[in-house]
């Protein structure tokens, strides 16, 4: 498989950051597939070019957001950013909010504010670049919450969220996540679709394959990431990030 691009991932609780060097020219890689993951995608030049490829349209750079499971292709070259952003969390419904169910949109300057000089500083960072890039990423997601109030997901809704994460060493079903919260199986799915958009077993799905990517960019090669984040192997790890990000997880370099 060749290498689409190289760059750094970073991840705290609610979000990642992913900054990317594409190649250029001749040597940049064709358009990325049509796909959809469940978070928002805010995308930041970073001194590169990208499109968002929608289903009606073509949003270009310099920044732009995709909402949660909105289907869009993209295409890149040079250094660029995305900050994944989960809905379930207070910026993530503050993002719900800010775009009233449009599937994507471009963003200002004003609303980006510093946040790609935050980024590009934290990638280049000398000593400790990972580290960094949580921390400007988290300060970009935290300035998101604050921009707005909003509520945050239903208590149960939460909980099973926190139970599914705790488990996913082993298998994970509705009916043991219903009743760790007090309630039947039915009940805990309709609820958690109503507040998530997702049927549980998708949810968990995504949980399972940010743990598989965090592991691979610790170190682990793909076998290791999808054994740790409870896939069958790696082929269904690539099959997976191939249907949520458009392309093989083994098109990724880790620097």
């Amino acid at each position: 498989m060749d290498t689409v691009a190289t760059g750094r991932i970073a991840f705290w609780e609610g979000g990642s950051l992913w900054v990317f060097d594409v190649p250029t020219g001749a040597q940049a890689p064709d358009r990325i597939a049509m796909h959809s993951h469940h978070a928002y995608q805010l995308t930041f030049s970073l001194g590169g070019d990208f499109g968002l490829h929608l289903e009606d349209r073509v949003i270009s750079g310099p920044f732009a957001i995709v909402a949660p499971d909105a289907p869009h292709a993209f295409e890149a070259q040079g250094l660029i950013s995305l900050l994944f952003i989960e809905p379930e969390s207070r910026a993530g419904r503050v993002l719900a909010q800010l775009m009233q169910g449009e599937p994507a949109s471009q963003l200002s300057a004003e609303q980006v504010r510093d946040a790609p000089t935050l980024f590009k500083a934290a990638f280049e960072h000398p000593n400790d670049p990972i580290k960094e890039l949580v921390a400007a990423g988290s300060e970009v997601a935290a300035r998101i919450a604050a921009h707005v109030r909003t509520t945050e997901p239903d208590r149960r809704v939460r909980q099973i969220i926190k139970w599914a994460t705790e488990n996913l060493d082993g298998a994970v079903a509705m009916s043991d996540a219903a009743q760790a919260v007090g309630l039947s199986p039915s009940r805990a799915s309709h609820l958690f679709v109503e507040e998530t958009g997702l049927p549980f077993r998708t949810y968990v799905l995504w949980l399972r394959l940010v743990r598989a990517v965090d592991a691979h960019t610790q170190g682990a090669n793909l076998t290791e990431a999808a054994q740790q984040a409870g896939f069958s192997d790696s082929a269904h790890l690539s099959r997976t990030f191939k249907r949520m990000f458009g392309l093989p997880a083994a098109a990724l370099e880790m620097s």
